[in-house]
């Protein structure tokens, strides 16, 4: 029976995390797919209960579940804590220990929501941009790095595996979507970017059938808000990558709506982009569409499920077009919101 470790975190993290439990929960009755479920203390709640954001118990809970689902982490009262027991630093620790080194956050703007985009809608029309970040190498993780009274420095280092695995992770999803990957850099004046080019091209060999382009990520960034409908997969590194997928994310109107998978070599994470949102906590209309959507690639990427995740995000287009959330201009509260979806799922599962 497939194990799913729960990490809800903080702010509204268990309150979108536990809305995407009811909706695996239905998709399970109707779809029979055995899940188990364990909750884990996780960022600042962990904090506070251990004094570190990723204990002993919750890092052997994540090594044994089949997938992690995580909610959102950190809030301005452990601000103030060292650096190295702040809520991120767990999550940078997650990332790491388990291997994860391909970050997957798709921007997709929904048939018929086009007017919740920022764009205007004949831009944001038929956008689904997969963005592939690089996530445990580059300049967050490069060293040398310090900082005294002086000065600070970090440094930006790839090693051809590096480049070369998301690389090929970049090329084996757009053959599973339109063919076209986009590789991002700064070549021009970056050594270390000429070098990403470089072994880019070289995997690109063995995927004759994607086209594949290259972009600077100054002129990318101006490319994604003019003529976002044009990219398919867009790989690149850490901190690039960092920046480029919350741009995109802000294509299909809010980051309530994006969700993210994080593969690698041990346990695959999956988990909202959108923050843990205090000012909200609590009062049960935070927007569960991230939350869920993950959920939905957790079924495809860790379970190989696609047809069940095919259903939620069906059921998940039908609720944000009948009743969304208030943050889209809807009436729905975080629960009446979850049972839509999860009754749309009931019934996509008796149909099937």
């Amino acid at each position: 029976m497939p194990k799913i470790a729960l990490l809800p975190g903080d702010g509204i993290g268990p309150e979108v995390t536990y809305a995407a439990v009811d909706v695996l929960k239905a998709a399970d009755e109707v779809f029979g797919l055995g899940l188990e479920f364990e909750a884990f203390p996780f960022g600042g709640n962990a904090i506070d209960a251990y004094a570190q954001p990723f204990p002993e118990i919750t890092q052997k809970g994540c090594l044994e579940a089949d997938a992690i689902l995580l909610g959102a982490i950190g809030g301005p009262q452990w601000d103030g804590v060292p650096r190295h027991i702040r809520p991120e630093t767990g999550l940078l620790a997650l990332r790491k220990s388990h291997g994860l080194f391909a970050n997957l956050r798709p921007a997709k703007v929904l048939p018929g929501l086009e007017a919740l985009s920022p764009l205007k809608p004949d831009i944001a029309k038929g956008v689904d941009v997969l963005v592939i970040r690089e996530l445990t190498g580059g300049i967050y993780f490069g060293t040398p790095r310090g900082m005294n009274a002086e000065e600070g420095w970090n440094t930006e280092r790839y090693s051809r595996p590096e480049v070369e695995r998301i690389a090929r992770i970049a090329f084996e999803a757009a053959r599973k979507r339109r063919n076209k990957v986009c590789s991002v850099d700064k070549a021009n004046v970056l050594e270390v970017g000429e070098f990403w080019r470089k072994v880019v091209e070289e995997a690109h060999q063995d995927y004759p059938d994607v086209a594949l382009e290259h972009q600077y990520v100054d002129a990318m960034a101006m490319h994604l808000v003019t003529k976002p409908g044009r990219f398919d997969v867009v790989v690149t590194g850490n901190i690039f990558g960092d920046i480029l997928s919350d741009l995109a994310s802000v294509l299909p109107g809010s980051l309530g709506l994006l969700p993210s998978a994080s593969l690698g070599e041990k346990t695959p994470l999956f988990e909202p982009v959108h923050g843990s949102a205090p000012d909200i906590a609590g009062k049960g209309i935070a927007n569960p569409t991230a939350a869920i959507l993950s959920a939905a690639m957790l079924l495809t990427h860790a379970l190989s499920r696609p047809d069940v995740a095919q259903a939620i995000e069906d059921a998940v287009t039908q609720a944000l077009s009948s009743n969304p959330t208030p943050d889209l201009g809807g009436k729905a509260s975080t629960a009446e919101f979850t049972r839509q979806v999860a009754e749309a799922v009931r019934r996509a599962g008796v149909q099937a």
